[in-house]
């Protein structure tokens, strides 16, 4: 279960378990994702905000820009939106499910078990059929949710520098960040060495859909391909996540989350590469 259709969420809008999130955010633009949430969402969809909700600057990956919150405090946050063990939660965006992919993959990972799932097209593909946006926010009632206490499927930045070379580790960011053709945000641009690139944009068509299981299936097998542990990374932990995602739809086993990504690792005097690389299947 990883995706839901804009009829598949239509059809359940009446559902007492739907829990609507929208993970709308935008880099450097602060208070951005909240101020579109008020202008207009999906009927019943309360705002999850990827800094305060889904981010802990004392949390697990620290020093990158969006380390992950305890589980606990994780937990806290989802029972404070009315999310609870049954709540069926479907995340969006506006960016493919870049964003709304962080979500689904801290819920999955904790072992959610009313299920999670990220909007196909996002809001752009509700607004495409011309189904009504909302401006209530509306606030359910303190639910109670069962979760693990420790994520898994995570590394940290001496573990990664100590494996590099023995994982394929794929780099989510657009290639031009990732080829140090640009930096809007972290200090040092280009990549981690080794890192084959692979942005998150890859996995949709151009109207912000999911590409199908045979077409993800064949993305990935030109960047896994061997039987190493794939680590993904992004800039912050965030758009990585949409690559688990699309690895999961394609059917490959889930790959492991570089928390920190490259904000801790650009920041901490670690090495850093430059230009095209050759993909990690050929390493």
């Amino acid at each position: 279960m990883g995706l839901i259709s804009v009829d598949q969420l239509r059809a359940r809008l009446d559902d007492e378990r739907l829990r609507v999130a929208d993970v709308r955010w935008y880099l450097n633009k602060p208070g951005a994702g909240r101020a579109a949430y008020d202008a207009g969402h999906i009927p019943g969809a309360i705002f999850v905000d990827l800094d305060a909700d889904l981010s802990d600057a004392d949390g697990y990956g620290a020093p990158g820009r969006h380390p992950l919150p305890t589980p606990a405090a994780f937990r806290a946050r989802m029972e404070e939106f009315g999310i609870g063990s049954d709540s069926l939660v479907v995340a969006y965006d506006d960016a493919g499910g870049a964003v709304a992919a962080r979500l689904w993959w801290m819920l999955d990972n904790l072992g959610h078990r009313g299920g999670v799932v990220v909007l196909d097209g996002g809001i752009k593909a509700w607004i495409d059929q011309s189904l009504a946006l909302s401006t209530d926010e509306p606030h359910y009632e303190r639910a109670r949710l069962e979760l693990s206490d420790r994520w898994t499927n995570v590394i940290a930045r001496d573990e990664l520098a100590a494996r590099l070379g023995s994982l394929t580790l794929l780099d989510a960011r657009a290639t031009e960040r990732y080829r140090g053709e640009i930096e809007p945000i972290d200090p040092v641009p280009g990549h981690i060495p080794t890192a084959s690139s692979a942005p998150t944009m890859d996995n949709v068509d151009g109207s912000g859909y999911f590409l199908d299981q045979p077409a993800l299936i064949a993305r990935f097998a030109g960047l896994v391909a061997d039987e190493r542990p794939t680590v993904n990374y992004c800039g912050s932990g965030t758009n990585a996540c949409h690559n688990a995602l699309a690895m999961r739809l394609a059917g490959l086993p889930d790959p492991i989350l570089y928390v920190g990504s490259y904000s801790d690792w650009s920041r901490s005097g670690m090495p850093v590469a430059t230009g095209a690389e050759p993909p990690a299947n050929s390493q």
